[in-house]
């Protein structure tokens, strides 16, 4: 693509660039490293829903073709072991199916015709003459409005549902044609399958298993004949891969007697002894780090996990505060781990064939674009630019790194983004707090900080405590004693902003999703610093938390220290909602009102204590979408919601 001329003048973001936007969502590199695979979305404004196309990328040429044209979603392409093929997911009239096309392009042929679709894969044997997939119950849906009887301590999951109406299991079926086969049928959540080397079993993640503790993640092994097997379990089983010496490589967190926050680690097993081989246990940072994004793509963004051909080693993101980089760690003998993609920008692992690696990688300002490294050369390769030409016409703000101490000493980093067309400092300000709490903000893309800087404010971001990238003691720190020094570094995170001549002091905003609409809903009932705010899908009481929440029977007892009549006096210290009298800021809550993660109610109740009050306060509320519904939503309630969120500011701030 041809950069805008630069006598071409540049505007500001705006709230509909949005639509404008392409993001990737899945890639996949050839058996012989020639050519890349992609999913590439786009919002269609008419349609209000995101298509989603498959292409083709000749690394050499540069050449590249669209494979699939019609205005649906395709996504999750991989090639097949001998490169010939590429599977994919198609929600072509209706529910999503395994369609199976050439390599070099041609017509799709569908492989599976489940009435209620496919969940989650394609996964290609070894062979390549299997694939296996996740999928759900495929007979008659539930009638909703019937009653219905539930017995699950956990028993809707936000993004999915009614468990009972959803449980996926892991399946195969043969590339050349014929009926699916159910490995699992267990009532869990089974997804992620990964063929074992020998292609005799299949790796899988699973979770919401009704005999298991709430939020308890498994990895666990099916054989052909339907044998399952445990490997392992936690609070947190976010990526694994197969070793060529059939072991499995995994990484893991939130472990029994850990507090929420501890690092993770990457470990292999082996199913045949038993044996965990712990690989990075001396890395002073964790690996497949979380980083909180403002857009669709936030699936490539996560850090997983890719081996090497020989087995000797793998490769992922590694968070150090903003920075994603990857690591190459060793698989067996003494520890050892190395940087090999690093630098100001967040760099997720797609995968690896021979010498080269596949990743994403992602700006404050750059949505995501696919680059190879050469591990044997160390040599880096930029394979495409999908938003330059968009981009390069928008006046982007590079972010300042700012680095204070806090009340207690401790050095806290943040960043400071000023408005999009400079004037004199000190600049109107919104603080966006990141949710969690146990990710960070970093040098990933988020779209609403851009287009508030386009609007003349600055945005002022901050890694307080509870965030990862900063070692175990800063992330758990928070555990059983939230809004006190969480809420003490943002504070001083503004005071030094203000202290900089950055930040005018009298006009201040505060806006957060999950954990920082809850520190938002803090802030606001501990000073009337801030001029406006917006909390987003936020939680304020712990309590009713315990009960709504698909996470409060593992949130209460890990993070607060024991259930609601344990830890009563705590429940109230640490819930925004028993400060919210004191509040008198002007507040919009925007609500998606099928979130089960952090439920409307919650936002009912701030927003009564308010309205009872005087406060000036509203609700946006959105129908129909889940917890994460600013970024994966249909495209008109992310463009709403932007626009509710920039008006609000410039109507108080």
């Amino acid at each position: 693509m041809t950069p805008a001329n630069e006598t071409t003048a540049k505007r500001p973001v705006v709230a509909d660039d949005l639509l404008k936007l392409r993001f990737l969502m899945g890639a996949d590199l050839a058996p012989d490293g020639r050519t890349v695979v992609y999913a590439l979305s786009r919002a269609d404004a008419e349609s209000n829903t995101d298509h989603t196309d498959l292409y083709l990328l000749d690394r050499r040429s540069r050449a590249c073709r669209r494979l699939t044209y019609a205005d649906t979603v395709h996504v999750a392409p991989v090639f097949s072991p001998d490169g010939r093929w590429i599977a994919f997911l198609s929600v072509r009239g209706g529910a999503p199916q395994i369609f199976v096309m050439p390599a070099d392009g041609g017509e799709a042929r569908q492989l599976t015709s489940l009435p209620r679709g496919v969940s989650g894969g394609p996964a290609w044997s070894p062979d390549g003459r299997h694939i296996a997939f996740a999928a759900g119950p495929q007979g008659e849906p539930r009638d909703p409005a019937k009653p219905y009887r539930v017995t699950r301590a956990v028993w809707r999951v936000d993004g999915i549902g009614v468990l009972d109406d959803a449980g996926t299991d892991i399946c195969v079926v043969e590339v050349a044609g014929g009926e699916p086969l159910r490995l699992t049928d267990d009532a869990a959540l089974n997804f992620e399958p990964v063929w074992t080397s020998d292609g005799t079993s299949i790796a899988y993640l699973a979770s919401h298993d009704p005999g298991a503790a709430p939020m308890t993640m498994h990895l666990r092994m099916v054989g052909l004949d339907g044998g399952v097997s445990e490997l392992a379990h936690a609070g947190l089983l976010s990526s694994h891969a197969a070793c060529p010496d059939g072991r499995i490589a995994y990484l893991i967190g939130y472990e029994p007697g850990q507090l929420p926050g501890t690092k993770a680690e990457l470990r292999v097993a082996d199913p045949r002894t038993g044996a965990h081989d712990p690989r990075t246990t001396g890395l002073d940072a964790g690996v497949g780090g979380i980083f909180q994004p403002d857009m669709p793509a936030v699936q490539m963004a996560l850090g997983r996990l890719v081996v090497s051909d020989d087995g000797a080693h793998a490769y992922t993101m590694v968070q150090r505060g903003g920075e994603g980089e990857i690591v190459k760690v060793a698989l067996s003998g003494p520890e050892s781990y190395e940087p090999v993609v690093a630098g100001e920008r967040v760099c997720a692992p797609a995968c690896l064939r021979g010498d080269t690696l596949l990743f994403a990688g992602f700006g404050m300002t750059e949505p995501g674009d696919l680059y190879t490294f050469d591990v044997a050369a160390g040599r880096e390769e930029r394979l495409t630019e999908l938003n330059t030409a968009l981009l390069t016409e928008r006046d982007l703000p590079s972010a300042r790194r700012l680095e204070f101490v806090s009340g207690d000493g401790a050095t806290v980093e943040g960043w400071f983004l000023p408005p999009a067309d400079g004037g004199d400092a000190p600049y109107p300000t919104v603080l966006g707090i990141h949710g969690g709490p146990h990710i960070g903000w970093g040098h990933i893309f988020n779209f609403d900080f851009l287009m508030l800087a386009g609007a003349g404010f600055g945005v002022l971001f901050v890694n307080q405590r509870g965030s990862t990238g900063y070692g175990d003691d800063f992330a758990t720190t928070v555990n059983n004693d939230y809004g006190n020094l969480d809420y003490t570094d943002l504070m001083k995170g503004v005071d030094h902003a203000v202290e900089l001549g950055l930040a005018d002091p009298d006009r201040l905003g505060v806006f957060g999703i999950s954990c920082g609409g809850f520190l938002t809903g803090w802030i606001i009932g501990h000073t009337d610093r801030f001029k406006a705010a917006c909390p987003e899908n936020p939680f304020f009481n712990w309590f009713s938390m315990y009960g709504t929440s698909d996470t409060g029977l593992w949130q209460g007892p890990t993070m607060m220290g024991g259930a609601p009549h344990e830890r009563r006096d705590d429940y109230e210290r640490c819930s925004p909602i028993t400060y919210a009298h004191r509040c008198t800021t002007p507040t919009l809550f925007l609500q998606h009102e099928a979130d089960h993660r952090c439920p409307p109610e919650q936002t009912e109740q701030y927003y009564a204590v308010l309205k009872a009050n005087g406060v000036p306060a509203e609700m946006l509320r959105f129908p129909g979408t889940s917890h994460h519904g600013s970024l994966v939503g249909p495209p008109s309630h992310r463009l709403a919601q932007n626009e509710a969120l920039l008006d609000w500011m410039i109507r108080y701030v």
